[in-house]
């Protein structure tokens, strides 16, 4: 059994995640970006207003990008994933990035909607190096939003 040491104030690790997307196995990634949002800004002026206006626009959310070191294991399901979509067979999924805590234990959680791999890259690979061959795939996606 793990002992929190953790306090109230302590800050959380970006370190402590895992990723589920539905119908495929994926587990840990070395690290996921783009759980980002943005709303269009639109600025209006009414007749001689002299102050210029904003409301809100149309919503759009970033691709999601995964990187995990590669393994012989479990790579195989986001791969075939991929491949449907080069194939023209486009198959959407839902799925979530989960934070958690130095104990495991679900912290945060955003999920998104309408996922499918529009990107794929294979390793960089140097004869000289030491580093870990990592994998990135690309989700193109629909929605983003907090859970918890």
């Amino acid at each position: 059994m793990a002992v929190d040491n953790r306090r109230d104030h302590d800050y959380i690790g970006q370190f402590n995640f895992s990723v589920e997307i539905e119908n495929v196995t994926v587990g840990r990634f070395k690290s996921v970006d783009g759980l980002d949002s943005e709303t269009e800004v639109i600025e209006y002026q009414d007749g001689d207003d002299l102050i210029l206006r904003k409301r809100p626009g149309r919503t759009k959310y970033s691709n999601v990008m995964l990187k995990r070191g590669y393994a012989d294991k479990g790579m195989q399901e986001l791969w075939d994933w991929r491949k449907k979509v080069m194939d023209g067979m486009v198959d959407r999924r839902s799925g979530s990035v989960i934070l958690q805590n130095d104990n495991g234990e679900e912290v945060a959680r955003y999920n998104f909607e309408g996922a499918w791999p529009c990107k794929w890259k294979g390793w960089d690979l140097d004869g000289k190096g030491s580093d870990t061959a990592i994998e990135e795939v690309e989700l193109a996606v629909e929605r983003i939003y907090r859970a918890s």
